[in-house]
């Protein structure tokens, strides 16, 4: 599907996007333009819908990366005197506590092994044995493995115990299937470079319309302040600092690839198949999952890196990288992996051929992986 001769990026995020996506980004806007910023309310609305908030929620965006975006969520909608329950299997939800830490928040961990899903038991147990938790702030999509967090059993943990539950569903939004509609979701986060193939620069909260409104006042921040940015929207139309235009305009292109393609069932289907591609081609290669496949997301694969003594994770990403695809190092604490990713302007055929090139790279540098 990648028509041009660049590599193709077996990432997480930037990944390889169609050649429509980057034409969009050829056009210059100016960032109090009409034109521009009925752009911008156009991608909000269509964000708002593809995970069913309907009117009850809105679609804040936010110049930077995704982090950049949960670190507003989290500033922005947990009081200063809230408590965060963290459940941690890997690198994002560590980094969701790092964010806390900054904040002075309190926050309590619910440590978990990195190919451990949170269940909704530990999180209710979490809830009765300190009664001071108000919110849960929820990998969906683990990224350091590519582990699925049971995101709709939390979601109604928490709505049935009324806990606020922000969702950090970066690798997930456009993937795989979420839907807000009677959820106990009150904030929603991603960005415009993972799973709606964008490219990176801006990312944006699905927020429960009535909690952005109570939390005037309570970013520690001005720059991350989704209130402020909220309400600077709705007055203006624009943004309250320089937008990311090329970033807006590339998603725009993007959404309405999207939509044609069939939105998220089908986007998830060829994820799905990617994802079944490549794990069958490496499993003939020798290579091994590092994850179980019940809890295996379709959108980036870890696997165990081989025994072999000739076996050097940089070396092999540099001779891939000659054959024409980019990898991923590892993110796991315990054990030595890299990471394949399934996502991105790429379908079936990509993958085999990704497959075929690692192939050739083990022969060419002398690697045994069985």
């Amino acid at each position: 599907m990648n028509s041009a001769n660049d590599p193709i990026l077996l990432t997480p995020g930037p990944l390889t996007t169609s050649s429509r996506t980057r034409e969009a980004m050829l056009r210059d806007w100016g960032s109090w333009d009409a034109a521009f910023n009925r752009m911008t309310h156009s991608v909000c609305a269509e964000l708002v819908n593809i995970v069913h908030g309907e009117t009850d929620y809105v679609c804040v965006p936010l110049q930077g990366s995704g982090t950049f975006a949960v670190e507003a969520a989290i500033g922005t909608l947990v009081p200063r005197q809230g408590c965060v329950l963290v459940p941690n299997n890997g690198a994002y939800c560590a980094r969701l506590i790092r964010i806390l830490q900054r904040m002075g928040l309190a926050y309590v961990e619910l440590a978990l092994r990195e190919d451990q899903p949170v269940s909704a038991a530990a999180v209710e147990d979490a809830f009765n044995r300190d009664s001071r938790i108000s919110h849960v702030a929820l990998v969906h999509l683990e990224t350091s493995a590519g582990l699925l967090n049971p995101l709709d059993d939390i979601a109604a943990v928490c709505q049935r115990h009324g806990r606020r539950l922000i969702v950090d569903a970066m690798s997930s939004f456009g993937a795989l299937p979420i839907d807000l509609r009677q959820s106990g979701i009150d904030a929603l986060i991603s960005a415009s470079g993972k799973c709606l193939e964008g490219v990176p620069g801006m990312g944006f909260v699905i927020v429960r319309r009535s909690e952005l409104e109570q939390s005037e006042g309570r970013s520690p921040s001005l720059a991350l302040d989704l209130h402020d940015q909220y309400v600077y929207m709705q007055k203006t139309t624009q943004w309250r600092f320089t937008p990311p235009t090329h970033v807006v305009a590339a998603l725009r292109e993007a959404l309405d690839q999207f939509m044609a393609e069939g939105g998220q069932p089908a986007r998830g289907a060829r994820y799905t198949r990617n994802c079944a591609t490549l794990v069958s081609g490496m499993k003939a290669l020798g290579f091994e999952p590092f994850l179980q496949a019940e809890v295996q997301a379709p959108v980036i694969v870890t696997f165990h890196a081989p025994r072999d003594p000739a076996w050097n994770f940089a070396h092999f990403y540099s001779a891939v990288r000659d054959e024409g695809y980019v990898l991923y190092p590892g993110k796991l604490t315990q054990v030595e992996t890299f990471r394949v990713g399934c996502i991105g302007a790429i379908d079936a055929d990509d993958l085999r051929n990704a497959v075929a090139a690692i192939d050739r790279t083990l022969v060419r540098l002398g690697i045994r992986v069985r």
